[in-house]
């Protein structure tokens, strides 16, 4: 079936199934529920197509039209593409991403109560305003993200990007790589196991922080406290005019014995 000039064809449908489909233009299904898509394509110019639905599960598709799945309950994404991903699934809730490609800026604000697994995503500031997010076997080339977000866990995944997770409240990463430039500040209740901070300078600047890191860290700066453990750290800042150096625990393997 073709949805082609026409926009919201499918406005307030309700137990329906799309197989074999493509939508060629706006708005295709707003106000929407229990809904079932195989194998269909939103082209690009099918921009904005899944608002305020509920219920909806989406198989096997490609959409390479931005905007897609506002304000919407009930998600399911499975071997999905989405090569325009810009300001998708804004404000939505109760989601399950399972090997999704995503590539574009803005992905997931305000994302609730989400399970993510098998993740691509080449895009920045993801995740903000995130909460109740797990997130697994991923990759994200993304600066800035999962700024603002709350009760976040991501393992065996790899970030790339800078300052990762400002200003955000119990952020927890098991098993991951983590690249990021002044990454992880501002941070109430980070905590890291097993994790490998690479190419990351002027971490954990005002975090409260819990870290079991392995290899070399480049540096750490004014940490507000908790501990840090790691085989080595090459710069160490506690700028007693900005944090107590006595509130933060900081020990190299390497060395064994304090850092400091």
């Amino acid at each position: 079936m073709t949805f082609a000039d026409g926009e919201s064809p499918l406005k307030h449908a309700h137990g329906i199934t799309l197989t074999d489909s493509s939508f060629q233009w706006k708005y295709p299904l707003w106000y929407a529920s229990d809904v079932h898509a195989r194998r269909t394509t939103w082209l690009e110019m099918a921009r904005a197509g899944v608002w305020y639905t509920h219920n909806i599960t989406v198989e096997d598709c490609v959409i390479e039209a931005p905007k897609n799945f506002r304000r919407s309950t009930g998600v399911t994404l499975k071997n999905v593409q989405l090569p325009n991903a810009e300001e998708t699934l804004w404000n939505c809730s109760d989601v399950t991403l399972d090997h999704v490609s995503a590539q574009g800026d803005y992905f997931a604000m305000n994302l609730e109560n989400a399970r993510i697994d098998h993740m691509s995503l080449d895009g920045n500031y993801p995740f903000d305003g995130a909460k109740n997010i797990t997130v697994s076997n991923s990759r994200m080339l993304s600066k800035d993200a999962f700024w603002n977000a709350e009760n976040i866990t991501v393992t065996d995944s790899y970030i790339c990007g800078e300052y990762l997770g400002w200003n955000s409240k119990n952020l927890t990463f098991v098993n991951c790589t983590i690249e990021s430039l002044q990454g992880l500040c501002y941070i109430d209740n980070l905590v890291m196991r097993n994790c490998r901070l690479i190419n990351t300078t002027l971490a954990f600047e005002y975090s409260t922080v819990d870290a079991e890191l392995n290899g070399i860290v480049d540096s750490v700066f004014n940490p507000t406290s908790g501990r840090i453990t790691a085989d080595s750290i090459r710069e160490i800042t506690l700028d007693p005019k900005r944090v107590d150096p006595n509130a933060t625990m900081i020990c190299c393997r390497d060395a064994c014995r304090s850092c400091r």
